[in-house]
């Protein structure tokens, strides 16, 4: 066993742990004040979730001995064969309980990605039920094609360093698929859904952003110069994509926002994720600039095309997925890229959305067959917060309830997530900006 390489493993999975309560604070920022805890349990309930149903038969789905290049075997149901003795079967020394540890917090994260799309409008038990059947038949799968040897994607040698595709990509259109079946919000492209807590949305970004690091450079399982190399180009591919996404913004609309630089650095993480190793710096601040500017223009889709994407979950994870799996085709520097490589990476980019649309919206639609995914009107009303979960984010009785009914009604003019905010009126000049819807 190599112990520094071990240790650099361990803590880059506590790191990643990080990430979902990131992710947790960064989308419940983003919702009306009624639904913020419910935001927050969206996403915390997968470590719970997921966690249990790693240890019963995930671990040896993903990374069990191939079958056919789709699925592993059911050899280590419960860790069974796994000793505190075993290593991973390359060079790294690494424990494969260390290796499983890392890989668990990975498919925690990648269900809860979806939840932001959702936001405001689903029955938490659907929920719940739906994130154990989505890891167990599409994350499971997905994640054995792409890093098991023998998985019909790493035998094809597609380059997705830490998840563009089964992570990003594969979430991404997972919400698409989901969004479509439970439809959209009451109000959707009529009334207000501004963010209630900017600070909130803010803190989540920086959560991601740290434990990102752990998520891509901890990808090399060792402490060597491809940690380091991934662990620069995350830094500078994020920031790229900041001022990529407040550039586009600041043309587009006029403003440069605070969710717009939050987002943006979210849109560069996604990009980097796959390509980070195999670029150089200026090649991840291409991929950032590029992933930034490309991801604030996608995000409006969803007005032009009338799905309800909450939290912008497909114009951030999807594209930015997309645009990272397939520049690393055409930037790669170390021998790789090429029309060749180019190809390769739209086969593993397309067949994990292909393959991941079509599953999601089963499953989605099983929920809703049976024991209901879509919340009641009244609970959607009223607020999930109270519905589900009996308790409210903030105690407003102190203040009177003039204020608790203007905060749990928002009834300033704006939209979602990514439209931009009403500006205040100014004398000689008008500053009032067109809403995308």
């Amino acid at each position: 066993m190599n112990g520094a390489d071990t240790a650099f493993v361990l803590i880059s999975a506590a790191l990643v742990m990080v990430m979902t309560p990131g992710l947790a604070f960064f989308y419940g920022g983003m919702v009306r004040v009624k639904s913020a805890l419910n935001m927050l349990m969206m996403s915390f309930v997968s470590l719970g979730v997921v966690s249990v149903l790693w240890v019963l038969y995930g671990y040896s789905l993903a990374f069990g001995t191939d079958h056919g290049g789709v699925i592993g075997s059911l050899e280590h149901i419960g860790l069974q064969g796994v000793t505190v003795d075993s290593l991973t079967g390359g060079d790294e020394g690494i424990p494969v309980f260390a290796y499983a540890l890392f890989q668990l917090m990975f498919a925690v994260l990648t269900p809860a990605l979806m939840s932001g799309a959702l936001a405001d409008r689903v029955k938490f038990s659907g929920w719940a039920l739906f994130i154990g059947l989505w890891v167990t038949l599409v994350y499971f799968p997905v994640a054995h094609w792409v890093w098991a040897e023998g998985g019909w994607l790493y035998e094809l040698e597609v380059i997705d360093f830490a998840g563009g595709t089964a992570v990003h990509i594969n979430a991404g259109i997972g919400a698409l698929a989901a969004v479509l079946v439970v439809g959209n919000r009451i109000g959707f492209r009529k009334d207000p859904m501004r963010p209630h807590s900017l600070p909130l949305v803010m803190l989540g970004a920086a959560l991601l952003w740290f434990g990102w690091f752990g998520f891509n450079a901890g990808s090399a399982l060792a402490a060597d110069g491809t940690a380091a190399t991934m662990a620069l180009n995350t830094q500078v591919a994020t920031g790229a994509a900041m001022l990529g996404w407040l550039a586009y913004e600041r043309i587009r609309h006029g403003a440069l926002t605070t969710l717009g630089a939050a987002s943006g650095a979210v849109a560069g993480l996604v990009a980097i994720t796959p390509a980070g190793a195999h670029v150089n710096a200026l090649g991840a601040i291409l991929i950032g600039v590029v992933a930034g500017a490309v991801c604030s223009a996608a995000v409006s889709l969803k007005y032009k095309l009338r799905y309800d994407d909450s939290l912008d979950v497909v114009g951030v994870h999807l594209v930015g997925g997309l645009l990272g799996t397939l520049l690393v085709g055409v930037l790669a520097t170390d021998g790789v890229g090429g029309l060749t490589q180019l190809g390769k990476q739209a086969i593993g980019a397309f067949s994990v959305l292909g393959f991941s649309f079509v599953a999601s919206w089963l499953l989605a639609k099983l929920v809703q067959v049976t024991i209901g995914f879509r919340a009641t009107e009244d609970d959607e009303t009223t607020g999930v917060d109270h519905a589900y979960h009996a308790e409210t984010a903030y105690d407003f009785s102190a203040v009177g309830a003039t204020a608790v009914a203007r905060a749990a009604s928002p009834a300033t003019p704006g939209g979602a997530a990514h439209d931009e905010p009403a500006a205040a009126p100014q004398a000689g000049k008008n500053t009032t900006r067109k809403v995308d819807a």
